[in-house]
């Protein structure tokens, strides 16, 4: 564990800070996912019994946690609520698909909330053309699988640099070579009641795209 970056750490838990290209998988004891190319905070408990009592609060969904999403696009609303059922993709096993209540297949599909708020709306111009970006700050109510990338792809908004759910030829940022999602913050009770906040940075390579985009007027 030496060469990650340790956020916080007690007798039950460790925090890290997993860099996008590492398997979340990989550690043993982790209590819940982050996808391969995603960054940010992971918990890994250190005994069984806090395995037990940490999965069951993400269960529960008393675990509030948020994430720093780049979307492309000029996202219409300030802030919204996407509310769907989320099951696998008929057509790709490896991807998840939204479906609607009611509708042909929905049976059987999981209920998936994901809330979002625009903190900044960015462009980026090459050869006289403007791409258009909105940074969000996005916090997942459930946990499925691949949430945050399919309900803003449902939304006609996918994370920028996202290769399985991004759209056919979308413009992507300079400097950007992996998807911009970072689980930037997490809020959790501990076994001795304590609630505990835990925040990562912005990592170097997310910020230095940022720091290539304009701000729109």
């Amino acid at each position: 564990m030496e060469h990650f970056q340790t956020l916080y750490q007690d007798k039950d838990v460790l925090a890290i800070d997993k860099p996008a290209g590492v398997n979340a998988d990989d550690f043993e004891r982790r209590i819940h996912r982050l996808d391969k190319e995603t960054s940010g905070i992971l918990l890994i408990a250190k005994n069984d019994q806090a395995l037990e009592f940490f999965q069951k609060q993400f269960k529960e969904r008393k675990v509030e946690k948020r994430y720093f999403a780049l979307v492309v696009g000029n996202l219409k609303y300030q802030k919204g609520t996407i509310e769907t059922l989320i099951g696998r993709s008929p057509n790709d096993r490896r991807k998840q698909k939204v479906y609607l209540v009611g509708e042909p297949n929905s049976e059987g599909k999981r209920e998936a909330v994901t809330e979002y708020k625009v903190l900044t709306r960015l462009r980026q111009g090459f050869g006289g053309q403007e791409n258009y970006y909105t940074l969000i700050e996005v916090t997942p109510e459930t946990g499925r699988k691949h949430q945050i990338r399919c309900h803003l792809v449902y939304l006609g908004h996918p994370v920028a640099g996202d290769k399985m759910y991004g759209f056919k030829n979308q413009p992507c940022p300079s400097d950007l070579k992996r998807q911009f999602l970072h689980a930037i913050y997490l809020k959790i009770k501990m076994p001795n009641e304590k609630i505990q906040e835990i925040r990562s940075p912005l990592p170097k390579d997310l910020q230095l795209v940022l720091d290539n985009l304009k701000m729109t007027n």
